[in-house]
């Protein structure tokens, strides 16, 4: 009887090298039976995710059309749906250590560099009614949220992931119910990075939900270096309005869609450096001073132009429409940006007017080390370094 091999001896592979069997078998003790224990029914399950997906009761037909009999020794005919769901019932109180085990055991057995690992959560919008009563508390709670597909008529779940600098590999993963706040699991990921870094030291990369006052306590109470971009309302328009353009440093970096350009082509980076302040909601709480970098781009400074010319020229074009169903002349009234609190009316020869103060972003260093792209350098609100001044 023919059958396919396919990536199952690579699967295979790496599933002993991880120890998901042994794992899962150790948290999850009392799922063995003369036939199988619940290690061996997930690493079918994963084999059968990473091959050729199918829903828990094809998995037994994918078994016997598959080697999977003769690479991990398991009787297609033991995996049924009540075998697997059995499985997953026994799993799911422990998955958190599961993982977290799991993504240890690789980082030791592969030699994943961990010393900076990136933090970030999707949503995944469902179909159908999934009242709250008919789901158990104790998990996640499939509910309505803020998708990231804008899909707010769905309910939601929602994931975290948690991948390492070298090589984009993902080290850790959690579940949260379609409610679940975003800026409230920072700490939560921070714990369980730290628990699988050991005594290495991190940087822990983030979106702006990191920077929160309850986040970046307890990040520099864990001795957790961070990097976010800074929330848009948490620095006030003064700031953009006073800086100087002339005092940033440029950058000695080139992105490398550019490389090939002559230099006066290029996009070009400067950076201003100053300190971030965080309060906290009571008096009392200590107040938090950060190191704030701020960049500027010529590229995203001339697209801020250009789309503003645009919105001016499409609101010329409306007065003269309502001028004219007024029954006056075509009227060409003075349309101006609106200078900030503090500086000069702007002008074609004002960095402020065209290229422009865009609200920049800030990152540790241009670019991290071990990046090819500037990902990190799009030009959004600041962002901060969580070191102390």
């Amino acid at each position: 009887m023919e059958k396919r091999l396919g990536a199952l001896p690579v699967a295979a592979e790496f599933l002993r090298r991880l120890d998901v069997a042994g794992i899962v078998d150790g948290l999850c003790p009392g799922g063995a039976s003369a036939h199988l224990t619940h290690g061996q029914v997930v690493e079918a399950l994963v084999a059968n995710r990473l091959t050729s997906p199918a829903p828990l009761v094809r998995v037994g037909d994918w078994a016997r059309t598959w080697a999977v009999e003769e690479v991990f020794g398991i009787e297609p005919d033991l995996l049924n749906d009540d075998r697997l769901a059995r499985a997953l019932d026994a799993i799911a109180p422990e998955l958190e250590r599961i993982a977290g085990s799991v993504g240890a055991r690789a980082i030791a057995e592969f030699g994943i560099d961990v010393s900076r690992l990136h933090w970030d959560m999707t949503s995944m919008s469902v179909h159908g009614a999934f009242p709250d009563g008919d789901q158990d508390g104790q998990y996640p709670v499939i509910g309505y949220g803020h998708p990231k597909d804008r899909r707010v008529d769905l309910k939601q779940v929602q994931a975290g992931l948690a991948v390492s600098a070298d090589g984009g590999i993902p080290v850790h993963a959690r579940v949260f119910g379609g409610g679940a706040a975003e800026v409230s699991q920072v700490v939560g990921a921070m714990k369980d990075l730290r628990g699988m870094a050991g005594e290495q030291d991190f940087l822990m990369v983030a979106d702006s939900k990191l920077v929160s006052y309850v986040n970046v306590t307890a990040l520099l109470a864990a001795g957790v270096d961070f990097i976010a971009p800074v929330p848009a309302a948490q620095v006030k328009d003064e700031v953009y309005a006073a800086l100087d353009l002339t005092q940033a440093q440029l950058a000695d970096w080139v992105p490398e869609r550019d490389a090939r350009k002559p230099a006066g082509e290029r996009e070009a980076y400067r950076v201003l450096e100053d300190v971030h302040t965080l309060a906290g909601p009571r008096k009392r709480d200590p107040v938090h001073r950060l190191r704030r970098i701020l960049v500027h781009s010529t590229a995203v400074a001339a697209g801020q132009c250009q789309a503003r010319e645009k919105r001016l020229a499409r609101a010329r074009e409306e007065m003269d429409k309502l001028a004219g169903a007024a029954g006056g002349g075509t009227t060409r009234p003075a349309i101006r940006s609106r200078p900030g609190p503090g500086s000069s009316p702007p002008s074609a020869a004002s960095p402020r007017a065209c290229a422009g103060v865009s609200p920049p972003m800030s990152t540790a260093s241009p670019p991290w080390p071990g990046t090819s792209t500037p990902t990190s350098w799009t030009p959004r609100p600041p962002s901060t370094a969580g070191t102390r001044c």
